[in-house]
């Protein structure tokens, strides 16, 4: 007898699949204005469109980037930044950070690796620091959505971070803090792509059926990815611009001073927002009156304490290397806000 159950899962779990989906999110969002605002609804989807179409030179540059350097195995590079004296290892992981071109999933069996190969903690919460906060893509993103000044200004503070975290606890290793600083680490693969550890990166890929393989998978996967998470950013930016009162964002965190840069650090930790559609949402909100400092001391926050960096710290070191983690990443973030906001 046929399991009608098993029969129809398969259209269930698609169906939940969307509904989870940016897309549904958007579906709604534009339904919801067409019923309760239909005057609007033209201005909204107009406002969305013009925003995406802008950004997809930028979106094809980041797809193309981050296929070719998956295909190239380039993350084998980024391994050998671990190797050597540790201040140069420390420098190193903080540059590299910024670099890797990894999907969120793969930071955490990298970085299990690196612990289980005997890489010294401090260069390894320089590059948990650093990693999170900026690669290609994201700078491009940002660049699109905030200008290059901003873009590069997140860089720079993603490697002074990392700078910053893992000279900071080799100190504290030194005045003997952390003499015990990791769990039990295992070295575990999410499945998502090949073992960083292994072989050399070969830059002219095309030349290979398996590298070409790669290079169009990542192609579609990441082009899909970016997408469907920059159309949801800009249509949540058009409602943001449309239906919250300016003065409300600038009483909360615009203007000068310290208290702003603080407000909007404690309230993007939690509110973690993906890396690519964090960029248009802060656009929204600065030009309702977010002040420049607040705006990087939010991206900053929201990106050390996104959900894959902190399983990576949380699972593999001890809980006060975690919360020496967290507060490296909020007192980094507020820091950052306010040297940015000097400075522009």
């Amino acid at each position: 007898m046929t399991d009608i159950t098993q029969t129809h899962k398969p259209v269930g779990a698609v169906l939940r699949s969307w509904i989870a989906s940016p897309w549904a999110v958007i579906v709604l969002a534009l339904l919801a204005v067409a019923a309760l605002d239909p005057g609007q609804l033209a201005a909204v989807a107009s406002f969305a469109a013009r925003a995406f179409l802008s950004t997809l030179p930028y979106i094809a540059f980041a797809v193309l980037l981050i296929a070719g350097l998956k295909a190239a195995g380039a993350e084998s590079v980024i391994a050998d930044a671990f190797k050597g004296r540790e201040t140069r290892m420390i420098v190193m992981a903080a540059l590299f950070g910024g670099l890797a071109p990894f999907c969120s999933c793969e930071v955490i069996p990298f970085i299990a690796g690196l612990l289980a190969l005997g890489a010294p903690l401090p260069a390894v919460m320089a590059f948990w620091l650093s990693s999170p906060l900026i690669d290609p893509p994201t700078l491009l993103i940002t660049a699109a959505a905030l200008g290059w000044p901003f873009a590069i200004g997140k860089a720079v503070i993603a490697v002074a971070l990392g700078l910053s975290g893992g000279f900071a606890i080799k100190a504290a290793m030194a005045a003997g803090w952390f003499a015990e600083p990791l769990r039990a680490a295992k070295r575990s693969r999410c499945g998502c792509g090949p073992d960083p550890f292994s072989g050399k990166p070969v830059w002219r890929f095309w030349g290979e059926e398996t590298r070409r393989a790669t290079f169009g998978a990542e192609l579609a996967s990441n082009g899909m990815f970016l997408i469907k998470w920059l159309a949801l950013a800009y249509v949540l930016e058009a409602l943001l611009v449309t239906y919250i009162p300016a003065e409300m964002i600038a009483g909360l965190v615009g203007g000068e001073g310290v208290v702003p840069i603080g407000i909007a650090a404690l309230v993007g930790m939690p509110a973690y927002l993906n890396s690519y559609v964090a960029p248009p949402l802060l656009a929204g909100l600065m030009e309702q009156g977010m002040s420049n400092g607040a705006a990087m001391s939010f991206m900053i926050a929201g990106a050390v304490s996104s959900v894959p960096a902190m399983a990576a710290v949380w699972s593999l070191v001890r809980k006060p290397v975690f919360a020496a983690y967290l507060g490296l990443g909020v007192s980094g973030a507020i820091v950052s806000g306010i040297l940015f906001q000097m400075v522009t």
